[in-house]
């Protein structure tokens, strides 16, 4: 009785851990650890009954552990970290179940024991182990996977000791099973097994499908043999394991099939995306194909929200890293979406043609993560297609502009009014050829302003013209090489806001050459200001004798 006392809290202690443990770390997915917690209470009750005199009732309690188990232990393979290398794991548990059929008939036996050990418990024991093997040669260095092969072999451990050498010294493995399984879920490192990965399909190889067939043609030819030999005694047993390795044969290929379903929804997508982001014009057309994009490659209910960022200053995140910095990654999680969510960045960058796209921009999108996990790498693609079209639109643009830049300036050149193009601060950027044959100068001054082409007397009222916004009028007078000075009427118009321009237009013609000499402009405008010098040459007329 006190030894079913020690299993019970044992048991019960352990299964509390993977519980507290679940609740604690929060993994991805729980349902494999309630199922390794269902496994851990079919043990300990297998073990209360025996330690009670009942070994029929505590069999059928051990093989409900077994199937707890590898229930627990498939959830994992889904979309953990072992799925990338599930396919392997299948062959070599379809080729390890088909052996052990055979050692099972033509070694075993129809006692089911070797000895005093049982075949069955041995097995189970053995594909147990081997499973969370595979499971920690996939995670590589993680404490929790360790724990689960140190309580696989403390499985296996016990149940080849314990019909030979009976008492507590042979239960410990069962011991070191419940204590190893509790602290793996109790280490932080569980939340990495079951962690969404990216599926990579594997390479076809031939000896891998034959691994597969001759698993799958091992039950009927033991059948067959025994057929032959005369009286088929393990009938159950062939049928069993021809069902497991049918079973998982079955998986295998439906997991290929999904995988293939997969890549040719993905091509179909990035393929139409690819069609769709050519023919874009602008940055609008290409947000449109994006969504329509991602619409076709995840599921509606698996995206929160996507944001087309096509300017690093319209993100919201807290730090992103900047072309400047190095080669942007492809992409990078942010853990701020909540448990069963996370944020997945895509930056627009191609280091090629920074130049003429330096802003940068993302693809940002919120969803489940096992989803964004499963579509990263075409995510990632179909962010680099986005930052190709914006990088050509902003290429098409660039060529369009110096196109309109040459045209108007070769019908500008032609033309007798001089235009002039000004910064804000008055910095000449552009001047027709007509203002350096109007000022007899064979080029401008370098960095010139306006200001220092005009007399000093007219620089307040122009300063005071281009302080203000809007469009007018002002007449001023400009200082030619040899000192004489020449009035001319100068409309400009604010073209501040405009992308192209960003800048002043001033449009200037000689006043005196289409004017009477003593006309006086108009001055019924209130934008439109006289120079200082027309109105002294005016007062001089007004008092001639």
């Amino acid at each position: 009785m006190l030894r079913a006392i020690e299993w019970s809290v044992l048991g019960i202690g352990s299964a509390s851990a993977i519980v507290y443990g679940v609740r604690r770390h929060r993994p991805a997915r729980i349902g494999p650890w309630l199922l390794l917690a269902a496994a851990i209470v079919a043990s300990a009750a297998g073990d209360v009954l025996t330690a009670s005199g009942r070994p029929g009732v505590a069999d059928l309690c051990f093989y409900a552990m077994f199937v707890f188990v590898a229930g627990s232990l498939l959830q994992l393979t889904r979309i953990g970290a072992i799925l990338v290398d599930r396919a392997r794991l299948i062959d070599l548990l379809a080729l390890a179940c088909s052996t052990l059929l055979v050692v099972w008939v033509f070694v075993i036996g129809d006692a089911g024991q070797i000895g005093n050990i049982s075949g069955a418990y041995v097995i189970g024991a053995l594909l147990l182990l081997a499973v969370v093997a595979r499971l920690l040669v996939a995670v590589g260095r993680n404490p929790s996977a360790a724990l689960l092969v140190v309580g696989a072999v403390g499985v296996l451990v016990s149940d080849i000791a314990q019909p030979l050498w009976p008492g507590r010294l042979s239960e410990s493995g069962f011991v070191v099973l419940y204590l190893a399984w509790g602290a793996a879920a109790l280490h932080p490192s569980m939340v990495r097994l079951t962690e969404p990965a990216t599926p990579r399909p594997s390479p076809w190889r031939g000896r891998w499908a034959a691994l597969l067939g001759i698993s799958v043609a091992t039950p009927p030819v033991v059948l067959l043999v025994e057929a032959v030999q005369g009286t088929v005694g393990d009938g159950v047993v062939i049928a069993v394991a021809g069902g497991i390795t049918l079973l998982l044969t079955i998986t295998r290929l439906t997991d290929a099939m999904t995988l293939n379903r997969r890549a040719l929804t993905r091509e179909r997508g990035l393929r139409q995306a690819s069609a769709a982001l050519v023919a874009a014009a602008d940055a609008v057309a290409v947000d449109k194909a994006i969504r329509a994009a991602i619409a076709q490659l995840m599921p509606p209910d698996a995206v929160r929200s996507v944001d087309f960022a096509t300017d690093d200053r319209q993100l919201t995140l807290e730090a992103v890293p900047g072309p400047e910095a190095g080669a942007p990654p492809r992409s990078w999680w942010l853990d701020n979406a909540g448990h069963d969510h996370a944020t997945l960045v895509c930056p627009l960058w191609l280091e090629p043609l920074a130049v003429a796209r330096p802003s940068g921009g993302a693809l940002i999108l919120v969803g489940r993560r096992d989803t964004l996990t499963a579509t990263r790498d075409a995510l990632e693609v179909l962010a680099g297609q986005a930052a190709l079209a914006l990088d050509r639109i902003s290429l098409v643009e660039a060529v369009g502009r110096r196109d309109s830049d040459l045209y108007l300036r070769a019908v500008i050149r032609t033309s007798a009014d001089i235009t002039v193009v000004i910064d804000e601060d008055q910095r000449i950027r552009y001047a027709s050829p007509s203002l350096r044959e109007l000022l007899r100068v064979p080029d401008l001054p370098p960095l010139a302003t306006l200001g220092d082409l005009v007399h000093p007397d007219d620089r307040t009222q122009l300063r005071q013209a281009f302080r203000g916004s809007g469009d007018g009028v002002v007449f001023c007078s400009l200082v030619r090489a040899d000192g004489s000075q020449v009035l001319v009427e100068a409309t400009y118009r604010d073209l501040r806001e405009d992308r192209l321009v960003q800048g002043f237009v001033v449009t200037m013609r000689d006043f005196t050459r289409s004017h009477e000499p003593n006309e006086q402009p108009a001055h019924g405008d209130t934008r439109t200001k006289a120079p200082a010098r027309v109105n002294r040459r005016s007062a001089r007329h007004r008092f001639r004798f």
